[in-house]
């Protein structure tokens, strides 16, 4: 059976590629240009729960991946998307638009458990073969002193994340309890990333 050298990753997130590279994947990145609106992927649909949602957002992600693999006339391999969105109770907490924002984020999530779903999908080069999975985790802050919030925002560390915080950055301090993958909450959850990439017949360090 003859394996891929090689993956897509259809990511800009370095946390992704360098996990990719914690299982001996090599990678490519397969990113949009400035003619693709990448960023209206991920807009809410007005009561969707955080796991359709975020589903959903990987699923459209891998199809314009497809597509502009397709445009770009690369060589064929198969295509890697994730998108990881944070949830409390049935709320999507996004990535933070501004200071604010992530005040807010933050100071609904201190002294509370929530989930942090990431949703990955691989397809075929040519698209008509896609596996998907989805990784639930639950974190637990301890409650942030305002002190704390404000230090972490102006660190600028929350934007561009889900949730407003980075599990491996300075916040991890006050991380008081993990449930399930520490590779899916960073943003690619190994053990099913590692499934899906067997399926599609991409080269690995451990098979």
């Amino acid at each position: 059976m003859q394996f891929h050298a090689f993956v897509y990753l259809a990511s800009q997130s370095p946390r992704r590629a360098q996990l990719l590279g914690q299982i001996g994947v090599q990678h490519q990145l397969l990113l949009p240009d400035a003619a693709e609106d990448a960023e209206s992927l991920e807009a809410l649909v007005p009561g969707e729960a955080p796991a359709d949602y975020v589903q959903r957002v990987t699923a459209a992600k891998l199809r314009a991946a497809v597509a502009r693999l397709r445009q770009r006339g690369l060589p064929p391999a198969p295509i890697l998307c994730a998108d990881t969105t944070v949830a409390l109770g049935r709320r999507v907490l996004g990535k933070p638009a501004d200071a604010g924002e992530a005040q807010q984020t933050l100071q609904a999530l201190s002294g509370r458990s929530h989930r942090v779903l990431t949703a990955v999908a691989v397809a075929s080069a040519s698209g008509r073969q896609r596996w998907q999975a989805l990784s639930v985790s639950r974190v637990r802050l301890a409650p942030l002193p305002a002190s704390v919030v404000d230090a972490y925002v102006a660190s600028g560390e929350p934007f561009g994340k889900a949730g407003a915080y980075a599990i491996q950055g300075a916040l991890a301090g006050w991380i008081t309890q993990i449930q399930g993958s520490h590779s899916g909450i960073v943003g690619l959850p190994l053990h099913e990333t590692a499934a899906l990439l067997r399926q599609a017949r991409v080269q690995q360090a451990l098979g």
